[in-house]
């Protein structure tokens, strides 16, 4: 079972609000439906909007929907704006959120305090819209600089897909992620078949086209953007699946293999085919309170190796 699944922006390389031109997502907060209604006025035509009346909804709708701004209201029973964007600064998956405060307050002593609290600006209502409009454009233009900036980072400069210190970093995420919500992991490791031939034969200049053709096949396999493919370290690459059982990475993982001989890249010194194969290995598991991420990485491993000693040029899977 491979359930469709939509993550944050940084799913892709090369930022998606970039690539494909989705509209950016903002989250509107306070406990008065009719505020709530003023700003989604503002924004509806251009932006996605999302909505809560509470911190609690606020903080869990940030975790799932993965909005680009946040428009926070301080004064809202219970749990208020300050202690909502301390929250979100203080966890790994969202402190780089921004949050624009729109609120009743506007004594010096509240804008300082949200200030230091995290947030980007401090809006006083009665709001101008033209005003608030150009304030969030600019905060959303700066948070998309910052995050292609970031990518870069995680870019794997040969192949294009991301590279190991963010397959790192992913991989550990995706593993809390699916803790807190009882769902399955599942991993595909890929290594492509008789490489060190390849380059003996053909040049490492050869070798390098190959590997960037094959990023490529790999990433154009994926059918949702909470999929992810990465350069694991020299002619290997690793794939994370998250909500994915193993049923659903073993077809993954077949397509895969069949669209990289599908390429048809000539590899005469393979004792599985004329062209270039790979074999993968694939894990899956539910992780709990005892578990490790590690544990799914091994899993995978001995599965990649199954593959390699059943001949190659295929995928061997099973349940960590």
């Amino acid at each position: 079972m491979r359930t469709k699944l939509y993550l944050d922006p940084q799913d892709r390389p090369l930022n998606p609000l970039l690539q494909l031109g989705r509209k950016p997502r903002l989250l509107i907060v306070d406990d008065q439906p009719v505020n709530i209604q003023a700003l989604y006025q503002v924004f509806a035509a251009d932006y996605q909007v999302f909505m809560a009346t509470s911190g609690p909804q606020a903080l869990g709708l940030c975790r799932d929907k993965h909005p680009d701004l946040v428009l926070l209201d301080i004064q809202m029973p219970g749990m208020d704006g300050f202690e909502v964007c301390r929250q979100i600064k203080a966890d790994a998956e969202l402190q780089d959120l921004p949050v624009v405060f729109v609120t009743a307050h506007s004594e010096p002593k509240a804008e300082t305090e949200g200030l230091e609290v995290g947030a980007v600006d401090f809006i006083s209502k009665p709001f101008n819209p033209a005003v608030v409009r150009a304030r969030v454009k600019t905060h959303l233009t700066l948070k998309l600089q910052g995050d292609l900036l970031r990518q870069m980072v995680f870019i794997d400069g040969l192949t294009g897909v991301y590279n190991r210190r963010f397959f790192d970093e992913r991989l550990e995420r995706e593993f809390q992620r699916a803790r807190r919500s009882a769902s399955s992991l599942a991993l595909i490791v890929v290594d492509v078949d008789y490489f060190k031939r390849y380059n003996d034969h053909y040049g490492h200049l050869a070798g390098d086209e190959a590997l960037r053709a094959v990023a490529s096949t790999l990433l154009g396999q994926l059918k949702r953007p909470g999929d992810m493919v990465s350069r694991y370290g020299g002619e290997e690459f690793a794939c994370i699946l998250p909500e994915t059982d193993l049923a659903g990475a073993m077809c993954l993982a077949e397509e895969m293999e069949a669209a990289i001989r599908a390429a048809h890249i000539a590899h005469a010194y393979s004792d599985v085919c004329a062209h270039l194969t790979v074999s993968l290995g694939v894990a899956s598991f539910k992780p709990d309170g005892t578990r490790l991420a590690e544990e799914l990485i091994q899993a995978a491993d001995q599965q990649l190796y199954l593959a390699k000693s059943k001949g190659r040029g295929r995928a061997s899977g099973a349940e960590a």
